[in-house]
């Protein structure tokens, strides 16, 4: 995330998510890694990934999940079926897409400096890591989900099958151009990486037709 604020709409924000502490007047997601002190956005705190996994605990509020989950991801991780992050709490996840900054603004960047680069996140990442804006949020509800090594010695998450999926943009709902707007921009890169691997372009085809019927319907 960068510096910027966005409108926070404490009033609709869950129960579960109240006692977080605030930052630059805005929930720090209990995910977030912290350093002398102070929250940093752009990095998440790996023990916690690891008790999330284990205890089911939501990834932003860092209570107790129910049988229904929700990934907050972008539309190539949707074609792939894979995230590096677990699942949180429906209202929470809808909550973020809502108000996070980076999540609501198309136009917000992450903030590169000494310390958090995207090469860098890139190669720390498990799976194959994109870290540009894709423009629009993915809320992708699911019951179950399974951890499985990346190839690289990385957790990385297969996403259940989904019950619905919603999509949002700017704090309100994305439209049928803008979701597809962004896979076609971030198409090219799992394409890039699907011709280095026998049969990659045939399954990745096969991936994208599948993901099309979770897609916003298009206006008439």
């Amino acid at each position: 995330m960068t510096e910027t604020i966005a409108k926070v709409h404490f009033g609709t924000m869950p129960r579960s998510m109240a006692k977080l502490p605030l930052a630059r007047g805005y929930p720090v997601p209990w995910f977030v890694a912290w350093h002398d002190g102070q929250p940093e956005f752009r990095a998440m705190d790996g023990d916690k990934f690891i008790r999330a996994i284990r205890e089911s605990l939501c990834w932003v509020c860092g209570e107790r999940m129910q049988p229904s989950k929700c990934f907050v991801a972008g539309p190539m991780c949707g074609i792939n079926r894979t995230s590096s992050e677990p699942p949180s709490h429906p209202q929470c996840a809808r909550w973020s897409a809502l108000n996070c900054p980076f999540l609501s603004n198309p136009l917000m960047a992450r903030r590169e400096d000494e310390t958090v680069t995207n090469q860098r996140f890139r190669d720390q990442s498990a799976g194959f890591a994109l870290t540009r804006n894709p423009g629009v949020t993915m809320l992708w509800f699911t019951r179950s989900y399974e951890v499985f090594n990346d190839g690289k010695g990385r957790p990385l998450i297969q996403m259940g099958a989904p019950l619905a999926v919603e999509w949002f943009r700017e704090g309100r709902p994305a439209t049928r151009d803008e979701v597809q707007e962004s896979i076609d921009t971030g198409l090219p890169s799992l394409q890039a990486l699907a011709r280095t691997e026998r049969g990659g372009m045939e399954t990745l085809g096969r991936s994208v037709a599948r993901f099309e019927r979770w897609l916003p319907e298009a206006k008439q």
